[in-house]
């Protein structure tokens, strides 16, 4: 995909993932005591949407520009609030010049007693989010591949924990590594909550994908995919998913709430769709 998240931020993408682990950080904050997120692929953190890499693309005007009015249901405010009270706080002024990226939104939600380990490979982009984070206790940045921390950061002390493993999709197999580490990682912490994101385009192997993961026998397993428009024209991004492991038990009728009004607020054209069901679990057949 070539992908540098600057050229994206703000997208139609980031809206659904951003809004997902949102709600995760607030259900994992039901108990008082600490959790850590876990970023495998975290980015610089801060995007600055007026930037002349953000600008290019634009991305940001059919995602997070679509959500910012006072026209939100009733029903939808309140699962979109803290995802969309961390945006406004960047912008005081009002609109989006600032974005969180996920780590950067995850630390924003925290309690005093939660944490943040931060992974990024590029040098660059590493740089800049050490330094967004530089002398915050709560907040680990580490130079590292983020496939390799799936292996050697879990579980975290707290046994608690996130796990967001959003990947570039740059190199040809990341689908087959989204499963390979979902199942080295989940060896050595089952209980942990595991937050996948993976692009949808044509001719990209989905059902594959869907199928290797219900074969690792994992018990509890929700997938959430929302599609902004038609894939018949373009071999470029035109949906995203999330795998969600151990998922929170509100999370499934919070989706069927919130992905009704992502498809229609950001859909670009007719052919716009969004699903939630069970990969694996007890409700799976009730679904």
């Amino acid at each position: 995909m070539n992908y540098r998240h600057i050229y994206h931020a703000g997208n139609f993408a980031d809206v659904l993932k951003h809004a997902v682990l949102a709600r995760l950080v607030t259900y994992m904050q039901g108990k008082d005591k600490a959790f850590r997120v876990l970023d495998t692929h975290a980015g610089i953190g801060l995007y600055d949407l007026s930037s002349e890499e953000a600008q290019k693309t634009g991305e940001w005007h059919e995602g997070i520009g679509r959500l910012l009015g006072d026209d939100l249901p009733a029903d939808i405010v309140p699962l979109l609030a803290p995802y969309l009270d961390a945006v406004k706080a960047l912008n005081p002024d009002g609109g989006v010049r600032l974005y969180p990226g996920s780590p950067k939104l995850a630390r924003m939600l925290f309690r005093s007693q939660d944490r943040l380990s931060a992974m990024e490979l590029h040098p660059d982009d590493y740089e800049t989010l050490h330094r967004l984070f530089d002398g915050d206790f709560q907040s680990r940045v580490t130079h590292l591949d983020g496939w390799l921390s799936l292996g050697a950061h879990v579980p975290p002390k707290e046994k608690r924990g996130i796990i967001l493993v959003d990947p570039p999709f740059e190199k040809e197999g990341e689908y087959e590594r989204l499963v390979d580490g979902l199942a080295r990682a989940y060896r050595k912490f089952p209980g942990g909550v595991y937050c996948l994101w993976y692009p949808l385009k044509k001719g990209a192997p989905i059902a594959e994908f869907h199928k290797a993961l219900k074969d690792l026998g994992i018990p509890k397993m929700l997938c959430a995919e929302l599609s902004v428009r038609s894939d018949r024209e373009t071999t470029g991004l035109t949906g995203s998913g999330l795998i969600v492991v151990n998922p929170p038990f509100t999370l499934k009728d919070e989706l069927g709430l919130l992905l009704p009004f992502l498809k229609e607020r950001l859909r670009q054209d007719r052919f716009a769709s969004a699903r939630s069901f069970w990969i694996a679990g007890e409700q799976q057949l009730a679904s």
